[in-house]
């Protein structure tokens, strides 16, 4: 702890005090703490929008919402900055619309950091819906069937008019498995597009645009694709093309091998992973940032995170449970109600029911980064993790 005008801080909190002081620059990132056993780092961005601290969990609100929760409600729960699919967004409402509105961060009243996404994620998702070539994407809406294309120019212009604080590079996500001369091609392709994203972002005062590392299960062309964005000098880097259906362990081996060579002045932000043991396994690595649909769409299936692992409350024996969903949790939906009456909600759909389950699920993660910082601030992120990890039950 440092003392301040008699005061004790964290090096942490004095250092994002002064990154939101000096508001000099619409983006800055900095490494305040080093672990000294692994390659975890603390880590402080600033934004216009404000100071977030890494490492850190971003819940995704694909629609420009977090399913059934507030965006006072997320405040409450310590969320600082959430994440919003800049495909959805184009499709409905427009982003036209949101640029009208006064950008996104008016049009949904969240007030703190917005990430979005390029789109491509999504593409990569629909499938035989959708056609590559070296312009872009063209596919048919989910929606309603009708045509549409992006392409990395058209990416970026969505996404300068949704107004999100950190806005990444349209890029391609190839599929898991995959031959490597399919991977090679994918990953040059969203290199080439990487350049053109770079040169047609021109919403430069308050956004920052990341670019993203492919090269699938590769080690060799995941390095090739960091070494290629790097000379374009991205302000952060994604490491997409990961969760894609690979087991764990290969994921953990392809960031074993990628993290050393990525720049250690930028964010480093692990695209759609948010499993718990994920979560930890990958600030052991050296990730700063996360993101994912998981957390709240088990949270609509009646499942919740516990500290043993996720607990399906919809099941029979918890039918007369009338403990809170986890002792030591201070989230509205612990505080206030049993595991049996939450499993009556989800049984009988009310929607209170999956509020309450998306509430203690997105706390959960929250406080377990927090409790990830507060490890890493202490040099005890290794103790941390063996007795988290000992108790958590992992999914391959």
């Amino acid at each position: 702890m440092l003392s301040w005008s008699g005061i004790d801080f964290s090096a942490l909190e004095i250092a994002c005090y002064l990154c939101e002081r000096r508001n000099l620059v619409p983006f800055n990132f900095r490494v305040t703490h080093e672990s000294s056993t692994t390659r975890a780092r603390l880590g402080c961005i600033q934004t216009t929008h404000g100071v977030i601290e890494t490492p850190v969990f971003m819940p995704v609100g694909t629609q420009a919402t977090v399913k059934t929760v507030a965006p006072h409600e997320l405040e409450q729960l310590g969320v600082e900055i959430i994440l919003s699919n800049t495909y959805h967004l184009y499709l409905r409402p427009g982003n036209d619309i949101v640029d009208e509105a006064g950008g996104l961060h008016k049009f949904m009243g969240w007030g703190h950091p917005i990430l979005t996404d390029s789109g491509g994620f999504q593409v990569f998702s629909l499938g035989p819906l959708r056609t590559i070539s070296e312009e872009g994407v063209q596919f048919r809406s989910h929606l309603d069937g009708s045509k549409h294309f992006i392409s990395p120019e058209k990416s970026m212009e969505i996404q300068m008019d949704l107004g999100a604080d950190i806005i990444m590079a349209f890029d391609e996500c190839a599929p898991y498995p995959a031959e490597r001369d399919y991977v090679q091609k994918s990953k040059d392709l969203t290199t080439r597009w990487a350049k053109r994203c770079h040169e047609a972002h021109t919403r430069t005062a308050d956004q920052a645009l990341f670019g993203i590392v492919q090269g699938g299960m590769y080690k060799d062309l995941r390095r090739q694709s960091a070494l290629e964005l790097m000379e374009l000098d991205f302000p952060g880097y994604g490491i997409g093309g990961l969760s894609v259906g690979e087991p764990k362990d290969i994921m953990y081996e392809v960031l074993d091998d990628l993290i050393p060579i990525m720049p250690k002045d930028k964010p480093r932000y692990l695209m759609g992973v948010g499993s718990p043991d994920c979560l930890v396994e990958g600030v052991l690595r050296g990730v700063d940032m996360f993101d994912c649909v998981w957390p709240t769409r088990l949270a609509r299936h009646g499942m919740v995170l516990t500290r043993q692992g996720n607990m399906a409350i919809r099941n029979l024996p918890f039918a007369r449970d009338f403990t809170p969903i986890e002792e030591d949790c201070s989230c509205y939906a612990c505080q206030n109600f049993s595991r049996g009456y939450i499993r009556h909600l989800l049984k009988a759909n009310e929607v209170l029911g999956i509020r309450l389950t998306t509430l203690h699920n997105i706390a959960f993660l929250t406080r377990l980064m927090k409790e990830i910082r507060e490890a890493i601030s202490d040099d005890r992120l290794v103790e941390y993790s063996r007795d988290f990890l000992g108790i958590f039950a992992r999914e391959k």
